[in-house]
């Protein structure tokens, strides 16, 4: 199975025993080095010095001359010197304000990975050695890689269920920009439909996780039963994963045939930029919120409307998409959730969602011409309504 996605193109691989606990060997040290380095770097913040990866970078040398941690020169010297370099970007990122604080990684964590560059990995008629390795990883090649552009880093993962997979980052001459056309779509996230569009089609929500609770609830029953530490409980957490898996796998496909298809049909995109974070806090919704994959959604348009040189807007959440006539632009007072359909004072009937997704796009064309860029930000006034709203309302119908 490959899986294309924003970090590379994904195999499944099946290591040998010998592979197997050495990339788990690597993994634990990756999760060794990475925590070490973090609590030196916060505990020089702390003091109000700076360390940085140059200075984490001597300290990874001089812990494997230590006797306790000698281990760390046992796999290869890359990986390790790859986490600290993700390291120092997600500190990047923190102090840039782009991400919270970095983690500690924790051995439960559901996915373990280990990063290659070039030098520590050969790829030669199809065959991928990585160091420390005297034979090449079994991969199930499904799909072959981008031709003549050789990769620059692998990454190998091992995800909760016990699946293994390598990832390789490579240039593909394949994902360049398509064709402008004149062709633009608002687009209205939902629980009832995952997506409705300005054209007046909806797409079905598939529910992925209701489709899989049965079997979920049962194995995590069996795990609840097991006693803590014992071989029957490991064994039980991996039942849990693999279903978990089984329901990730097929919501990722879904969306990545769904993005690609919208992206390809149209140059401009428009939907509610919302926070899904916030959202999720809502108990009685946090289930089917995180199952339709919002966020997922999102990213997957943003990132593709780059390789494909397309448009994607996001339109300030305040914005009453569902209250405003796309008619005649008059605002009803109060749009509650349970009201699928209403009709405005000049007499036009509305499907909520399809209203939506037309005042969506029109405000988005709007953002678009005004140069308001690709996410509006909120400013404060006494109607609590961002600049943008403002200069939609005051718009001529």
């Amino acid at each position: 199975m490959a899986v294309q996605d924003r970090g590379g193109t994904s195999f499944r691989f099946y290591p040998t025993d010998a592979q197997a606990a050495e990339l788990s060997r690597t993994f634990g040290c990756v999760r060794k080095v990475y925590n070490m380095a973090l609590a030196a770097r916060t505990e020089a913040w702390a003091r109000q010095e700076r360390i940085n990866y140059n200075q984490t970078s001597a300290m990874l040398t001089e812990w494997k001359k230590t006797e306790e941690l000698a281990y760390l020169g046992e796999v290869s010297s890359v990986p390790l010197q790859q986490t600290l370099r993700h390291l120092q970007g997600a500190l990047t990122n923190f102090f840039a304000k782009r991400a919270r604080y970095p983690r500690f990684k924790s051995k439960r964590t559901s996915r373990a990975s280990a990063e290659y560059t070039s030098s520590a990995f050969r790829l030669r008629e199809g065959k991928l050695t990585l160091a420390k390795m005297a034979e090449p990883l079994d991969i199930r090649w499904s799909r072959p890689l981008p031709e003549g552009s050789m990769p620059t880093t692998v990454t190998v993962s091992r995800d909760g269920a016990g699946r293994w997979f390598v990832s390789l980052l490579c240039e593909d001459p394949a994902v360049r920009p398509l064709p402008a056309n004149s062709d633009a779509v608002g687009i209205d996230v939902g629980l009832s439909h995952l997506l409705t569009l300005s054209t007046g089609e909806k797409i079905a929500n598939p529910r992925h996780e209701r489709r899989d609770r049965v079997r979920l609830a049962k194995a995590q029953r069996e795990l609840s039963r097991k006693a803590k530490g014992s071989a029957n409980r490991a064994k039980a957490r991996v039942k849990v994963a693999r279903v978990h898996a089984r329901i990730t796998d097929r919501r990722r496909d879904m969306l990545h045939k769904l993005t690609t298809r919208l992206v390809r049909e149209n140059q401009t995109l428009v939907f509610e930029d919302l926070t899904v974070r916030n959202m999720v806090k809502n108990r009685t919704l946090a289930r089917a919120i995180s199952d339709a994959a919002w966020s997922q959604l999102r990213s997957m348009l943003e990132y593709k409307a780059v390789w494909y040189g397309r448009e994607v807007i996001a339109v300030d959440r305040f914005f009453p998409s569902s209250r405003l006539c796309s008619h005649c632009g008059a605002l009803a007072e109060r749009m509650p959730l349970s009201v699928r359909t209403w009709t405005c004072v000049c007499g036009t009937t509305h499907d909520r969602d399809v209203n939506a997704a037309n005042n969506l796009l029109a405000a988005g064309l709007a953002v678009s011409v005004w140069g308001a860029g690709v996410r509006p930000q909120r400013e404060s006034s006494r109607t609590g309504q961002s600049a943008m709203k403002q200069k939609f309302l005051q718009r001529e119908p």
